[in-house]
């Protein structure tokens, strides 16, 4: 990739997140002039994988769900080689792993019904079936024109119990939101369960960051910088920090950025991931493992490579394990914590790194209308991100390609 950007240009990407890709993807059809900035020293932005000693270590645990429709339209599926988690979840209940699995594929959520009444009363899993079948089947548009409130009080309107949100709505959409409070829309709620409900959990068998590879490979690469930070945008400017301004008839700010002090900055929200390394698998399956039993420290946890072998050398399990919030505990007590979840010691398990990301997720409470914030803020300028849709995957792509979009009639 070349050092220096071309010096004059019709439009300025400038972040090369999946937001920043997704319009370049869009820009590039549309058979505009563009360049892409980036100042990190690879594209991808939150989206990466390191490999260290055999193990693929995503940046935090990440996946990427088949229901979202920016992103089928935008790769091949087959060609990430998707590596596929159980459908539904596992939830420590004292002694016992409840299962429950919520999806509109048939006979899935029956099962649940008959298997998993320690998970709330019989009533709880009727209503939470229907909640999820509503989301599901209504089309985006009635659900979005619904009244807005919190998620956390859309799932008790929806008649569940205190317990039943207690020891599975908040520990499962405490990983997915990073909001433990649950107080994200319940319009960001309503899209979320219908992507878990309609689609598969997946993550390519090199890792989550082939996913922004996949993105950006059909991209002249000639087009794409990084390295190349960004000091300052103006209408029809772009200055780097260390290289000349590049002029151009639109820039595109692809990032929660104060490079455009007219949008305020999201409030973000921290989620922290623990790797660890065993000899045997805690668990012989792919799925996720919440906890019911309400001590609030560990989100969710995943045997990874029982999902996706590659994820770890031969002989070797890895264990991904989240925790919300901004103060995450020491790795013992979470060590700890995973062996009464799993219900097998953990002694022997190897601490591979631990994964802070202050900056996660957007927080996105009420109100967030139809998810589609404005993407022209004027003179030219753009902005994209997933703090303009939903915070996601699908809510960063989905903003950037409909900013590119509204680049694209602004210059026509």
């Amino acid at each position: 990739m070349p050092a220096t950007p071309r010096s004059s240009t019709d439009v300025v990407i400038v972040g090369g997140g999946l937001a920043g890709l997704a319009a370049a993807r869009r820009l590039d059809r549309a058979g505009l002039d563009w360049v892409l900035l980036e100042s990190a020293d690879r594209l991808g932005g939150r989206v990466a994988t390191d490999v260290v000693d055999g193990y693929r270590l995503d940046r935090g645990f990440q996946v990427l769900n088949t229901a979202y429709p920016r992103l089928a339209a935008l790769v091949d599926y087959a060609a990430l080689d998707l590596c596929y988690f159980t459908p539904g979840v596992l939830v420590r209940r004292g002694s016992e792993l409840v299962r429950l699995a919520a999806s509109v594929r048939p006979g899935v959520l029956g099962a649940s019904l008959s298997a998993a009444t320690k998970l709330g009363s019989r009533l709880d899993l009727v209503r939470f079936g229907a909640l999820v079948g509503r989301y599901a089947t209504l089309p985006p548009a009635r659900l979005l024109a619904a009244p807005e409130t919190t998620a956390e009080v859309a799932l008790r309107q929806a008649g569940l119990s205190h317990a039943f949100v207690e020891e599975l709505a908040r520990p499962f959409l405490s990983g997915v939101l990073a909001d433990r409070s649950l107080e994200t829309s319940s319009h960001v709620l309503a899209m979320i369960v219908r992507s878990f409900a309609r689609g598969r959990i997946a993550v390519p068998a090199a890792g989550m960051g082939a996913l922004p590879a996949a993105v950006a490979a059909p991209l002249p690469a000639e087009r794409l910088h990084v390295s190349a930070p960004v000091g300052a945008v103006a209408p029809g400017t772009v200055q780097l920090v260390d290289g000349p301004a590049v002029r151009c008839r639109a820039v595109l700010v692809a990032a929660a950025s104060p490079l455009v002090p007219s949008v305020p900055l999201p409030r973000m929200l921290a989620l922290t991931t623990y790797y660890h390394s065993a000899v045997e698998p805690p668990l012989a399956e792919p799925t996720l493992v919440l906890d019911g039993d309400r001590r609030e420290l560990v989100a969710n946890t995943v045997v990874m490579s029982a999902a996706a072998p590659g994820y770890a050398p031969a002989g070797r399990a890895l264990v991904a394990t989240s925790v919300v919030g901004p103060n995450p505990p020491p790795e013992p007590v979470v060590r700890a914590e995973l062996g009464r979840l799993y219900g097998v010691p953990t002694d022997g398990w190897a601490h591979l790194t631990t994964v802070e990301i202050p900056a996660a997720l957007p927080a996105a409470p009420p109100p967030q209308g139809r998810l589609r914030q404005p993407v022209a803020v004027g003179d030219g300028l753009f902005v994209a991100g997933d703090h303009r849709d939903s915070p996601s995957i699908q809510g960063a792509l989905a903003s950037g390609w409909r900013a590119a979009g509204a680049i694209v009639r602004s210059l026509r």
